[in-house]
Parts: structure tokens; C-alpha cells; sequence
């Protein structure tokens, strides 16, 4: 079962297990510069807001009626990230226009474990963008279907389906019971318009510091019943008109950002082993590239950034001195 409470997607399976919940949200935060250097993650400026496709289905296309599911607004080039709220162990998968971003391979309901293509959580607390190296990601950055710069269109030849994918499978309750349950932790932080809503996707942007983690309960963990949902983006324009509420203001570049010297971070799990990177998703071209390659010239607000304060997280030792 999936419910939407307070712009996040909660997944629960009572069947499995009473704990059996999870949930994601959607951050809004700096598009990084996209330019070939590694980046470290940039901060959450607030969560996208979420609306039910039935609530609207007068005024969205009839594909979406079609899907169910969710949407949200994201401004062109806006970038995102997913953050999951946890204590239960989940083993999620997450597609942009069904293309799994950890492989790169065409969307499918199944858990494969050779390759890894999906994400553990909470050990996973977020997922920035594609996984194009071990280490390292390209950020999620919204774009318009038809100019062939989303990953859907670059690996298919095709802008059929946009938006993301997100399917959850619990661990099995006798894992959690015997593995997990004394370690369980969770993470922080007017018109009809129907057929003319332009569709939007997610396109790869900037490099980014990500290590997506291997599966180290392995495959048969995970309990065989699963839920998902198709969350559909859209242009703040289009969900004004749509919803009839106005969607957030353009967030500030990374320049703008680092220059006023707040904070990025940086998170590091030295006892997880990272995934290698999907060879399918290192030959994408990202925004600013696909702009240059196509003549519509310099990505707008591109600038370079220099973080002047990093934040680590993740474990630390506690350093003993003397009493």
C-alpha cells in the first residue's frame, strides 16, 4: 500500500511485517555545475510538493490517468534528489522514464542481483542522479521530453514515458526478526489542460560524489510482494494552471550559493562496498553537453562554484584523550 502524507510516498506492508514501512521524498536543491569535476552534495532546499493524478484527472493527459500515481512541478534544468526515511529494511528500485539508475538497464518489476540494480535502505539515505561510476553520479536535472537530452531518450531513441519509477520490496520478516531489528536506524531530514501538459524528464547534469552501496543482506532478503508508483514531473507553468497553486521559486545557482558561504557536504560509509557504475549510463552526454551538440549554446546558470565549506557526514570515530 502507498499513501501520500505530507508531500512523501510512504510504503507499507502490514502483511509482512508490522514495522514494514518506508518513505521518499523528492528534495529540491542547487542544479551543480556541469562541468566535468566532481562535486560533493549539495543541500536540500525543501521538499517538492506532491498531488494526487486523480485529483487532476480532468486536467492531465489521459497517459497519466492511465498510470495513477503522483506529480510534482520542477522548473527546466531544476534539479532533485530522493531522500528515504527508514527503520525497516527496503530494497528499492528508481527509474527515470524506465531506465534504472543504477544499471542503466530498461525497467523491470524484478530485483536482479548480477548486476546490483537496485538501492538498500536506510543504509542508502539518498539517491542524487545516475550512477555513471563507482563513487560517482550524473545529478538528476529536469528537462523537456523531445530534445533528446533526458537518459530515457539517449539509451531508446525514444521520449515515451518521462518521470520516475520507484518500486519497494520489504525484507522478508523472518531476515528483519533474526538480522536487523536491534539495528534499525532511519534518515533526517483554470482550465483543462489534459492532453497538453508537456511531459517532462530527467536528464543526467553535473558530477556529484555518490557512492551507491552494494547489497550486503544479498537477494533472497527481500520478500517477493511489492508496491510502486509512477511519479510524473511537469513545468511550473503547467502545474499552476493544473493545480491552481503556485509552485516554488527557481532556487539559486551554485555560484550564488557557495559565493554567500553556506554549506555542502560530503558522505562517506567506509564499512559499505560501493557499486562499480553502469557502463550504459557512463556514455550519456549530460545537459550542458547535449545543449552545445544540438546549438542551443551555454547551459543558463552554469557558473563555476567553489565550496567554501563542506560538511562530512556519516560514521565518525570518537576520539579518546586524556582524563
Amino acid at each position: 500500500m502507498i499513501t501520500l502524507e505530507h508531500d512523501r510516498l510512504t510504503f507499507r506492508f502490514p502483511d509482512i511485517h508490522a514495522d514494514a514501512q518506508c518513505s521518499v521524498s523528492f528534495q529540491r536543491t542547487l542544479r551543480i555545475p556541469d562541468d566535468n569535476r566532481e562535486h560533493p552534495l549539495p543541500p536540500g532546499l525543501g521538499k517538492f510538493p506532491l498531488r494526487h493524478v486523480d485529483d487532476y484527472a480532468a486536467r492531465v493527459p489521459a497517459a497519466w490517468r492511465k498510470r495513477g500515481g503522483v506529480f510534482m512541478p520542477m522548473h527546466q534544468s531544476e534539479a532533485m534528489w530522493l531522500c528515504f526515511h527508514a527503520s525497516y529494511p527496503m530494497a528499492i528500485k528508481v527509474a527515470a522514464g524506465k531506465i534504472n539508475a543504477v544499471t542503466g538497464d530498461a525497467w523491470s518489476n524484478k530485483l536482479h542481483a548480477e548486476p546490483q540494480d537496485y538501492l538498500v535502505v536506510p543504509d542508502q539515505p539518498w539517491l542524487d542522479g545516475f550512477c555513471v561510476a563507482k563513487g560517482t553520479i550524473r545529478q538528476f536535472v529536469a528537462m523537456p521530453l523531445g530534445k533528446g537530452y533526458t537518459a530515457e531518450e539517449q539509451l531508446t531513441g525514444k521520449g515515451e514515458h518521462g518521470g520516475l519509477q520507484i518500486i519497494a520490496y520489504p525484507m522478508r520478516a523472518h531476515v528483519y526478526e533474526k538480522r536487523m531489528r536491534r539495528r534499525a536506524v532511519a534518515c533526517d531530514e483554470f482550465v483543462a489542460l489534459a492532453e497538453s501538459v508537456p511531459d517532462m524528464g530527467l536528464a543526467p547534469g553535473g558530477l556529484m560524489r555518490q557512492e551507491i552501496y552494494e547489497d550486503e543482506h544479498g537477494i533472497n532478503a527481500w520478500a517477493r510482494k511489492s508496491s510502486r508508483c509512477f511519479v510524473h514531473l511537469l513545468n511550473s507553468v503547467a502545474f499552476l494552471a493544473v493545480t491552481g497553486n503556485e509552485p516554488p521559486g527557481k532556487p539559486p545557482t551554485a555560484a550564488d550559493y557557495s559565493n554567500a558561504g553556506l554549506p555542502w557536504f560530503d558522505y562517506y560509509d567506509g564499512d559499505k562496498a560501493a557499486l562499480q557504475g553502469a557502463k550504459k549510463l557512463a556514455g550519456i552526454k549530460s545537459v550542458a553537453a547535449k545543449r552545445w551538440e544540438q546549438g542551443d549554446g551555454a547551459l543558463p546558470g552554469n557558473d563555476p562554484a567553489t565550496p567554501k565549506v563542506i560538511h562530512k557526514l556519516g560514521k565518525r570515530q570518537v576520539r579518546d584523550s586524556n582524563w
